[in-house]
């Protein structure tokens, strides 16, 4: 079937689906593959639940309903591509190192003040979710904002011509995925793919003025600037954070429920991005302003006697780093302690990015400190106070024996550390 066909089929339906656990009425199903599922195993199940067509590269039982292809996954890959030109809207994307899910929220947060968007749900940000979220836009959709995810070279230009984004920036430049990327140049090689796009297709990039690596990459491309800098097209000023971040942008200020000082670049794009596409500054603020940080990032606890910033999302060198600065910075009226668990996909720089995390702590006062995960654990001197733990169960005992009280507590690692556990114990 040809992908003008599947398109005409697509807009008679209900969208797509890919999980028979979470069938559609009336939606076309995608049987997609995995090192560990077969999708074409589950196509007729999937009918049967609801769907109206199944796309499958195999036929495992034979149903009048199927739609034989040649790959399932770069059938969805054209679908959306073609979807995404019938629909003919501008698409922003954005990717980074540290910040995007956020910024992508704030984006969609003011722009939602004046337009139909539509964004990437949560972080599904890969060669499945981009063309899922070009998927879920319909006629009535006026913008369109795509998170794009990698871990290594290549990935950013593929997803870049399934969306055909019209717009893009990228949140910066830091330690994240070096095991991918083999290095710091390899990630601002890889991230820069976006930009270099938009450059070849003489579309748009929106860059923070205050960083170096931006300027230098999108040498020779149509930008629109903001930062600090006050010859910058938007002008967005940090004001401070104790501890929510509060910015200015044309004599008004904008206070936000964000934390941290690394929030502050976030919500300035944000901000003006509102500004280029004409979203009334009152409303540019009540999106900033209303905004609530949710699923593990820079939220504020009360638990107890305890005061928690869980910050359990997600961790590599350069964000953790910048936690911990903010973190030591922060006023309060207890004692602080720090749960810190393994950085993923740090690759071979993984011992000395883990040591150096914990070499800044020397000079940091804190109460307690634990650290968690088989690479902390092999890291040597620091604080005298540092307690360390090779598994999250070692932790989870001690904890459980040596309460933490009336602290301020940070809890920071990668996902797959999943300390957000901490709190069943704490």
């Amino acid at each position: 079937m040809k992908i003008t066909e599947l398109h005409r089929l697509f807009l008679q339906n209900k969208g797509v689906s890919t999980d028979t656990r979470k069938i559609e009425e009336n939606s076309i199903f995608f049987a997609l593959k995995g090192e560990n599922f077969d999708g074409n195993l589950f196509a007729i199940q999937a009918m049967e639940k609801g769907a109206s067509f199944a796309v499958v590269d195999k036929i495992v039982t034979p149903h009048e309903g199927l739609i034989k292809v040649d790959d399932v996954l770069q059938t969805l890959q054209k679908l959306a591509n073609f979807h995404k030109k019938y629909l003919n809207i501008p698409v922003i994307a954005l990717t980074g190192s540290n910040g995007k899910t956020t910024t992508k929220e704030l984006i969609n947060a003011v722009l939602s003040k004046k337009f139909k968007t539509v964004a990437t749900k949560g972080n599904l940000n890969n060669h499945i979710g981009v063309p899922l979220t070009l998927l879920s836009m319909d006629s009535s959709t006026e913008i369109g904002i795509v998170e794009m995810g990698a871990n290594h070279l290549g990935e950013i230009a593929s997803l870049c011509e399934i969306a055909q984004p019209d717009y893009g920036y990228i949140t910066n430049f830091g330690k994240a995925h070096l095991e991918g990327f083999g290095g710091i140049e390899g990630v601002i090689k890889g991230k820069s793919e976006l930009y270099n796009f938009l450059k070849e297709k003489e579309k748009t990039i929106f860059i923070n003025s205050d960083d170096a690596v931006q300027i230098r990459q999108a040498q020779g491309a149509k930008t629109y600037t903001f930062g600090e800098n006050s010859a910058a097209d938007y002008p967005v000023h940090f004001l401070s954070t104790d501890p929510f971040v509060k910015m200015t942008f044309e004599n008004s200020t904008v206070q936000s429920q964000l934390i941290g000082k690394y929030n502050a670049s976030n919500i300035a794009a944000a901000i003006a991005i509102g500004a280029y596409f004409e979203v009334p500054l009152s409303k540019i603020t009540n999106g900033i302003e209303k905004y609530v940080p949710a699923n593990n990032r820079s939220q504020i606890i009360e638990k107890g006697t305890n005061r928690i910033l869980l910050d359990a999302y997600n961790a590599n060198p350069t964000s953790m780093a910048a936690a911990l600065e903010n973190f030591n910075g922060l006023k309060s009226d207890k004692e602080k302690a720090l749960i810190l668990g393994d950085m993923f996909e740090v690759g071979e720089h993984s011992r000395r990015e883990h040591q150096e995390i914990v070499n800044t702590l020397k000079p940091l006062n804190f109460k307690e400190i634990f650290l968690c995960g088989e690479n902390f654990s092999l890291t040597i001197e620091g604080p005298k106070i540092t307690k360390r733990f090779r598994t999250f169960e070692d932790l989870k005992h001690y904890l459980s024996e040596h309460p933490i009280l009336n602290s301020f507590l940070l809890i920071k690692g990668s996902r797959g550390m999943r300390l957000e556990r901490v709190l069943e114990i704490i």
